[in-house]
């Protein structure tokens, strides 16, 4: 019997995760994937924030992701703790929307979910219903595995020792806040835990005051993630993730002290303990909150206090422009100017943090590559911004050809980034496959690299300078970057004839230089803006 209880347990649980992650990958796509873009800008103050905080959470249907990118944007620069902090407390709030789902007894509706779902996501021509239809198969399956989870558990209500430790969590319920925190923390997902407890109450396994104290344990066991992600990030996304726990972990002890009005008042919000367990969730981290926001300063403070040090500023936003400066066009093209010459830097950077990646097999640089990534998209977005405002503007025909310039120049310089973001990526390869290069292969990537980096040396004092002469030599060396890719490629497939490198290896090795390549033509192409030739 116990055998049958942990498969069905665990084949339900399993149920419940996949249909929670497809539901939610159905509902980000539906939304038009924009997710990345709202955190990054509506979280300006912490009002905004918690809003945006409960709308992604409800969207990718979890707390720990949307905690995960508060740490990563803080890592990178995009938010500060202050908007971390108020996300994360909105995220808590939109967690708690998938108890309330799962509290209501709709089982029956499981199996016709998942027909209609993969009716629509299999044979709907529209991506837009394809989307709805994956959202709608995921609600179905989070439904069956509530059902084959609280089936599977039924048993229990015969067995002498579950249903004493059952009992044990109403007498002692910081051995209950205890178990919820290391049983969420095991699987990663309060959301899951939380099925998993209102199964249990569903065949009335659980009191009410029991279930309470577990519930008040997932809240604690959801900050293993955006721990985990925090470690080896910058100070800010340290201090986003501490700033996660230490707000769970009080208020989840607040709590525990005023358990039992609490659990009285909870008890008179619904006739099931399902729906009042689901009430509970929902009112506590709603309370939790509540409690927190007029302290929300003072415990910033805390949390920069236990994590002193000065923060690093990537700078994520534009440096130079000011709107107030578009009425004079002369001095908003030299404002928009010096940020394409910024962007053009971290671009640069990229690139050789890139290469350096792959070559020591350093994930924590890999990641940092795909921040600074993010932070030029975010440049090219707003400096875009700015030079089609400028453009509303009387403008001389010179200054129209430079906006014009400055435009194609952004977006090769997105494209690099996108290319030294692959290049980096190829680590993950490198070190899934094992895969081994020679000292040769190396020093001729390390070789290649730096006849390209010396092209955007030059493109970037040519753009700066205006200097014709400087972006000559860069179109010129584009010729030389073509016949150097081609020998490389030669001699690489030959050293894998001779086996001297792994054919696998060769794969991601020709895949490098091609993105170099790929690099240096984009850096002609700026080049020629600088020579008016675009």
């Amino acid at each position: 019997m116990t055998w049958q209880i942990l498969m069905g347990l665990a084949g339900g649980l399993g149920l419940f995760l996949f249909g929670m992650q497809i539901m939610a990958s159905g509902m980000q796509k539906a939304a038009g994937d924009k997710l990345r873009k709202i955190l990054e800008v509506l979280t300006s103050n912490r009002y905004v924030a918690v809003l945006t905080g409960i709308l992604v959470t409800v969207l990718v249907q979890s707390s720990s992701t949307t905690t995960v990118m508060v740490v990563g944007f803080a890592n990178a620069g995009l938010m500060t703790l202050a908007q971390a902090v108020g996300t994360i407390m909105g995220a808590n709030i939109g967690t708690t929307i998938t108890a309330q789902a799962v509290s209501f007894n709709l089982d029956i509706v499981a199996l016709p979910a998942i027909g209609l779902g993969a009716l629509l996501n299999f044979f709907s021509k529209r991506r837009l219903k394809r989307y709805i239809g994956q959202a709608i198969l995921g609600f179905g399956l989070l439904f069956l595995g509530m059902t084959t989870m609280s089936t599977a558990l039924s048993p229990l209500r015969e067995s002498p020792f579950f249903l004493d430790m059952i009992s044990s969590f109403s007498h002692n319920p910081l051995y209950g806040l205890l178990v919820g925190a290391l049983f969420t923390a095991a699987i990663q997902s309060s959301s899951a835990a939380t099925g998993v407890i209102i199964a249990l109450s569903i065949q009335d396994l659980l009191t009410f005051s029991a279930a309470m104290s577990l519930i008040l344990g997932t809240n604690v066991g959801t900050c293993i993630t955006a721990m985990l992600a925090s470690l080896g990030t910058s100070l800010a996304a340290r201090r986003a993730a501490l700033a996660h726990i230490v707000f769970n972990i009080m208020g989840s002890l607040l709590f525990l002290f005023l358990l039992r009005p609490f659990s009285a008042l909870m008890v008179q919000t619904a006739s099931t303990v399902p729906r009042q367990v689901a009430n509970a969730h929902t009112v506590f981290n709603i309370a939790n909150t509540a409690i927190m926001f007029p302290l929300f300063n003072p415990f910033v403070k805390f949390i920069t206090a236990i994590l002193p040090g000065e923060e690093k500023a990537v700078g994520m936003g534009p440096k130079f422009l000011d709107k107030r400066m578009l009425k004079t066009p002369a001095v908003a093209i030299g404002s928009a100017q010096r940020e394409v010459l910024r962007m053009a830097s971290l671009a640069r950077e990229m690139v050789r943090d890139a290469l350096q990646a792959f070559i020591k097999e350093d994930h924590k640089l890999m990641a940092q590559v795909g921040q600074t990534e993010d932070i030029l998209d975010s440049l090219e977005r707003e400096i875009t911004t700015y030079l089609s405002e400028m453009a509303l503007h009387s403008l001389t025909i010179e200054q129209s050809s430079k906006v014009a310039g400055f435009m194609h120049a952004l977006n090769d310089l997105e494209r690099i980034g996108d290319h030294a973001e692959a290049i980096a990526n190829l680590m993950e390869a490198k070190v899934g496959d094992r895969l081994r290069f020679s000292d040769e292969a190396l020093d001729d990537l390390r070789r290649m690299h730096e006849t390209v980096d010396g092209m955007l040396e030059k493109v970037i004092i040519a753009f700066e300078k205006d200097d014709f002469e400087a972006a000559l030599a860069v179109i010129e060396e584009d010729d030389v970057v073509d016949a150097m890719e081609k020998n490389l490629r030669k001699n690489h497939i030959e050293r894998i004839n001779y086996k001297r490198c792994l054919p696998a290896a060769g794969v991601v090795y020709l895949d490098i230089l091609s993105n170099f390549e790929r690099i240096a033509d984009h850096a002609t192409n700026i080049a020629q803006v600088v020579r008016g030739e675009f």
